[in-house]
């Protein structure tokens, strides 16, 4: 592969398909925290774009070295994605239920172990972007991760910034939309994963 135009259209178009799942979950994110700081909502897109970045680069390093070992594990990446989402989704419908009140103070934060949960699921799928990039070398595998990466971080910051206005208005009702859209993800990414 050669350093063309081409090269990096492809890489921002991979980076805008595999940011959709993380741009739903910052949608849920900022529905459930609609009062959140500038610095946190970097921070969210900053973790998302981070596992989107890593992952093509790990899946590359793979192939490159035991890829018998990863297409083994490739299997289990629908059910991994399902588990995290439906937990973490069901735990933001549960906690919103259980609280009961209109008050958006009162709505659940995300917790730092919750994001890299959220960050794991949602990119997870993006490891079998390393048998696509498999033939660049190091440099163009690492570029093309960047450039996702880059593109994951601004997708997520407007996913956030949509949830947090959507949010101020949905009150309390915005905590139990978020869990059902991490839940409906996770359906969606076994469903794609198991079926096609």
């Amino acid at each position: 592969m050669e350093w063309t135009l081409l090269f990096f259209l492809n890489s921002i178009l991979l980076g805008v398909g595999l940011a959709m799942d993380a741009f739903s979950v910052s949608l849920a994110n900022g529905l459930n925290e609609p009062n959140m700081k500038k610095s946190r909502m970097s921070l969210i897109a900053g973790v998302y774009a981070f596992f989107q970045f890593a992952m093509p680069m790990i899946g590359w390093i793979c192939v490159h070295t035991a890829v018998e070992h990863f297409k083994a594990f490739d299997k289990f990446v629908p059910w991994i994605s399902l588990i995290l989402l439906l937990y973490i989704g069901g735990k933001m419908i549960f906690e919103a239920i259980k609280k009961g009140d209109d008050d958006t103070e009162n709505a659940t934060k995300l917790v730092f172990g919750t994001l890299i949960f959220q960050g794991i699921a949602t990119s997870i799928d993006a490891l079998s972007v390393g048998f696509t990039i498999a033939d660049y070398g190091f440099l163009m595998a690492l570029t093309a991760s960047l450039i996702i990466c880059v593109v994951t971080y601004i997708i997520c910051m407007a996913g956030l910034a949509i949830g947090k206005k959507a949010g101020t208005h949905l009150k309390s009702k915005a905590s139990v939309l978020g869990g059902i859209i991490l839940i409906a993800i996770g359906i969606e990414i076994f469903v794609k994963g198991i079926f096609f």
